[in-house]
């Protein structure tokens, strides 16, 4: 258990919603994930931190960033929105206003395309934020994406290469990765280099 992720918990919630915190942070610690873990959600939370500036609901963001994983079962292919349904029903007897919720819920789903609207400032920070990974030096992006292949064991290789490509060439569609960050250039080297690996 991550005292500091409980630490963080609280310095956004308050003290009435720690239960909810032990329970996000409990959930991230499940055995079957290998890079959805609590070091990836401690990640995104890190740059919602360093593009704060940039949202409009920054709090919010950060709300968004502990449940976008929070529900992670590589067989399906329904997680965002279970995590988005897991915030609809944990965040009000947390204390949330509805609309804040909705907020909320709306941020976790959009991680399913990582393609916010214009002008979407809170949206932008938070796919950013997801998406940072993509912009680490090769060595670490190498261990995100052998960490993937973990999750995603029980998936033959030829089908597992033919989903993954068609994951990071929907990345490469988006007219940008990044709304906010700069981290295109070495983003769309790291996905070009795991494309011809494939």
């Amino acid at each position: 258990m991550s005292a500091q992720l409980l630490d963080r918990w609280r310095t956004l919630t308050g003290p009435g919603a720690e239960a909810l915190g032990l329970d996000l942070i409990t959930r991230y610690g499940e055995p079957h994930r290998r890079y959805h873990t609590a070091a990836h959600l401690e990640a995104v939370l890190d740059h919602v931190d360093a593009l704060a500036g940039h949202a409009a609901n920054p709090d919010l963001v950060r709300l968004a960033a502990w449940f976008h994983d929070a529900v992670y079962d590589p067989a399906r292919s329904d997680n965002e929105e279970r995590s988005a349904r897991l915030a609809e029903r944990a965040l009000p007897e947390a204390g949330l206003p509805a609309e804040a919720v909705a907020a909320v819920a709306r941020l976790v789903r959009l991680t399913v395309t990582h393609d916010p609207a214009p002008g979407d400032a809170d949206g932008a920070v938070l796919c950013d934020a997801d998406l940072a990974i993509l912009a680490a030096p090769p060595e670490v992006y190498a261990a995100y994406a052998a960490a993937v292949r973990e999750e995603y064991a029980f998936v033959p290789d030829d089908a597992f290469r033919s989903g993954r490509a068609a994951v990071l060439r929907s990345l490469l569609d988006l007219p940008s990765i990044f709304r906010v960050a700069d981290l295109e250039e070495a983003a769309r080297a790291n996905i070009h280099a795991e494309l011809d690996r494939l």
